[in-house]
């Protein structure tokens, strides 16, 4: 395949990634003004995202294998057509139930798109043009993510709260268009659908996330702890296993997981709860709220060529503890209040989440096999969705629980813990066995 063709492949798959996590993170400014025409109870707010991030966790890990088995590009086009319909859906939602239903019809779809990603990257390129393609994955998952409000406030305010939704279309038809550029791959030696392991990841998944976000259902969480621990089990015994158990030979991966689930649950939960304070705290606007979220996409959007093009080759995965220091240090600064430590605030946090997903995912990523693709990215994905459900079931729920009256107590309980959680990685090795600098990729041709 000629160059320019690979790397136009490579938008498209960029561009659906971009499309999904979008969606994750858009509808998070818009959350009240649908509230207002599509009452209810006040619940129901922190479930038009999640309803979203849950059956998208749930669902990654068998996108992933389902990337293997059938073919990665078919199931990328499967994914792609369902996610445009339940868009559609979404935007012509009659109430809030049948919103959070298309909802979660989305987030399943998302779930067999962001998967075949990395197998189709690899399949389009090898040696150091593998590692530039998949160094672009980070940015792009980034700053999709905090654009998510900035673009809904501005939808919201300019149209209607449904424009959120109808966005995805022509992106969606786009994408499809231009599939054909895609490369068909799938695993050497087809592997078999374990059947009774995605059972129990689904099962598992949902009881241990579902009480999360929803008050009063909390002795779900022991259940689905113990199906989790039979999902182990089951897999070291099976002989096509869900997830593959060489990855975790080295502890680079594990602990990759670990600081993905961190990471997000920070992200994703301080664009729930700044956005639901200016708007239920302060009375602003939504588009005012989505321009407040302005300063953290410019700082990673910097940040993230800064890193991506001097920091990393030069020092390597140790400039992720330098973007959560940063990051650490917006937190405590939006403490400050509204609007201009705020805004300061924002900005740090953007530039310190670009400073670490770009050598992040690189590091996760960089010793993976191909017989290893499907459930890297299935896991890596549904974990950073898990963290981002837990951000905004733990910092949402704690400023929901501070009522309107003390919202400003409620940010600050919110952020301190957003703050403590953002310190967790710095104490563990995520880095693991990954060289210091000048990060590199294997090459996908050997074993």
């Amino acid at each position: 395949m000629l160059t320019k063709t690979r790397w136009a492949a490579l938008a498209v798959l960029l561009t659906a990634e971009a499309m999904n996590l979008l969606d994750a993170t858009i509808v998070q400014v818009a959350g009240p003004v649908i509230h207002a025409h599509l009452p209810g109870p006040a619940a129901d707010v922190p479930w038009f995202s999640a309803a979203y991030t849950l059956p998208f966790a749930v669902f990654l890990i068998t996108g992933g294998r389902l990337g293997d088995v059938l073919g990665r590009a078919k199931v990328f086009k499967i994914g792609v057509t369902a996610f445009v319909v339940a868009s559609l859906a979404c935007a012509a939602a009659p109430g809030a139930g049948f919103l959070i239903g298309a909802r979660a019809v989305q987030g399943a779809a998302a779930a067999l798109i962001i998967p075949q990603t990395i197998g189709l990257i690899r399949a389009l390129f090898d040696g150091d043009e593998l590692a530039k393609a998949l160094g672009t994955i980070g940015p792009v998952m980034g700053l999709s993510a905090v654009s998510g409000p900035l673009l809904g406030g501005l939808l919201t305010q300019a149209v209607s709260w449904r424009a959120v939704f109808l966005v995805n279309v022509p992106l969606g038809l786009a994408v499809l268009v231009a599939a054909r550029l895609l490369r068909e791959d799938r695993a050497e030696t087809r592997p078999k659908l374990d059947v009774a392991g995605t059972v129990l990841v689904v099962a598992g998944t949902g009881l241990l996330v579902y009480p999360l976000i929803q008050p009063g259902a909390t002795p779900l969480l022991a259940a689905g702890a113990v199906i989790l621990v039979a999902f182990g089990f089951h897999q070291r015994r099976t002989r096509a296993p869900l997830v593959e158990p060489s990855l975790f030979a080295h502890r680079g991966f594990p602990a990759a997981l670990a600081g993905s689930l961190l990471f997000f649950a920070v992200m994703t939960g301080l664009m729930q709860v700044v956005p639901m304070q200016l708007q239920l705290g302060l009375g602003v606007d939504v588009r005012t709220a989505g321009l407040t979220l302005l300063p953290l996409s410019a700082g990673l959007a910097v940040s993230s060529w800064f890193a991506g093009t001097w920091l990393v080759p030069r020092f390597g995965a140790r400039v992720m503890y330098i973007g959560l220091a940063l990051l650490l240090a917006g937190l405590l600064l939006a403490l400050g209040g509204y609007p201009w430590p705020l805004l300061g605030a924002m900005a740090l946090c953007g530039l310190g989440m670009g400073t670490f997903t770009v050598p992040f995912f690189s590091t996760a990523l960089h010793r993976v096999r191909p017989h290893e693709t499907g459930s890297a990215a299935g896991l890596l994905n549904a974990v950073q969705q898990l963290g981002g459900t837990l951000g905004v079931a733990l910092l949402g729920g704690l400023y929901l629980s501070s009522g309107t009256a003390t919202a400003a107590l409620g940010l600050a309980a919110a952020l301190t813990v957003a703050a403590a959680v953002a310190v967790a990685p710095m104490l563990s090795d995520i880095r693991g066995s990954a060289p210091s600098r000048g990060l590199r990729h294997p090459d996908p041709r050997k074993p």
